[in-house]
């Protein structure tokens, strides 16, 4: 071979090299200590104790929890005898339904929200219309799309169970006989029904995902193989999310949420005006009788920072509290109608950015590829992860494929 043709080999081989250098994607780097602060962050190994509940006394009572998940999976707090709160709630779905708006009586305003770790955050519902868990389990009782039920029903079936009244007289003690409940000691027994749930509900919390397992593998001092948990994509996926998608703005913290209100652009149900969200709903959290100023708190001390420094104002029309990310799968569809089907179709969202029919759009257009969007839910996909509550399981024992229970092999 003579040396002209030697030399154009070569250069032949240099442009294949460099052409395929600029196709192929690049390969996947080491994180950065700052990276590593950040996934450190949002992993669930930095996940706080649950916070104190100072306006419900049996918040953390096993007693309470036990009794909240009977109460919670009961469709006798109904007008037909068959909705409960887990009509919606679904174990088996993440405690949503995989309906645009939530199906029960009737059809309500809004989608089903996740209430996995619901207890971290200071607000309740998709526009903060309760300040704790007890007050938010009371309203869909007395809604009449949901359970259409009253608060003096409600407390004369506490009284007429046997066992409901036993579980009720432990926890908050005496209780009259149902026959002269009268209008203050209805209430009391209600908001004590709602306490009880909300105890139930503060069991549910979510469990290690394989993100979690990822990030402990990545901050170990020896960093073994890491291909086995985490694809490219879904690294590449995750150094989106951390980067040039600005997702942690909003989705931040080991629960992927700031518990905060945002207006992002979400487009209208169809057929209707659009939804004014958290300017309305934090007016009914500050008049709502059951919040944490009212006589029906356990807080002697009425410490409500929340109800205090809450933000109020215009900048909240059409402002909407940032779900948690975690457990996504089988959550679907998303936003607070219900807008979008599918996970792309929500980052196609985002990715545009368009102008908000109402209000302002906080979010800004991200221009990424096809691709990396792609690669954005990949990763989204490895936030899942097996539910598992043995008081849930419990009270939902009658409830076929009602409970999952996490297993050894539900990891790789």
């Amino acid at each position: 071979m003579n040396r002209n043709r030697i030399v154009l080999l070569a250069l032949t081989g240099a442009v294949v090299l460099a052409v395929l250098g600029n196709v192929l994607p690049k390969p996947v780097s080491a994180w950065s200590e700052a990276e590593l602060e950040i996934l450190r962050s949002l992993s669930l190994d930095s996940l706080p104790a649950l916070p104190a509940a100072p306006s419900n006394a049996v918040a953390d009572d096993p007693r309470a929890a036990i009794f909240g998940g009977k109460l919670f999976f009961d469709g006798r707090l109904s007008a037909n005898g068959t909705i409960s709160c887990a009509t919606c709630h679904q174990p088996i779905r993440r405690f949503t339904d995989g309906l645009q708006k939530a199906q029960a009586i009737g059809t309500t305003d809004r989608h089903t929200p996740s209430i996995v770790g619901a207890a971290y955050s200071p607000w309740q519902f998709w526009d903060g219309r309760s300040d704790s868990l007890w007050s938010q389990a009371l309203a869909p009782l007395e809604d009449d799309r949901e359970h259409a039920f009253s608060r003096g029903k409600a407390a004369a079936l506490i009284a007429g169970d046997p066992d409901y009244r036993d579980a009720y007289v432990a926890l908050f003690g005496p209780m009259p006989d149902s026959s002269i409940l009268d209008g203050p000691q209805i209430d009391t027994v209600f908001a004590n029904l709602g306490k009880a749930i909300a105890a139930f509900e503060r069991t549910l919390l979510p469990t290690e995902s394989r993100f979690d397992r990822y990030v402990r593998t990545v901050l170990s001092p020896e960093v073994g193989e890491q291909s086995s948990l985490f694809s490219d994509d879904e690294i590449r996926g995750l150094r989106l999310f951390i980067g040039a998608a600005n997702c942690t703005q909003c989705h931040n913290g080991a629960l992927l949420t700031n518990h905060e209100f945002h207006n992002t652009g979400v487009i209208s149900f169809p057929g209707e005006t659009p939804d004014k969200g958290r300017v309305v709903g934090v007016r009914e959290a500050m008049a709502n009788p059951f919040n944490c100023r009212g006589s029906f708190s356990d807080d002697p001390h009425r410490r409500c920072d929340e109800l205090e420094f809450a933000r109020t104002g215009v900048t909240l029309i059409g402002a909407f509290k940032t779900p948690s990310l975690r457990n996504l799968e089988n959550t679907a569809p998303f936003m607070h109608k219900g807008q979008f089907a599918t996970l792309s179709e929500v980052l196609q969202h985002y990715n545009i950015a368009a102008d908000s029919m109402i209000g302002h759009n906080e979010a800004k257009p991200l221009g990424l590829s096809s691709r990396q969007l792609q690669q954005l839910e990949a990763f989204l996909g490895t936030l899942s992860a097996p539910f598992a509550s043995s008081i849930a399981c419990e009270a939902a024992k009658n409830l076929p494929g009602a409970c999952i229970e996490m297993a050894d092999n539900d990891f790789p």
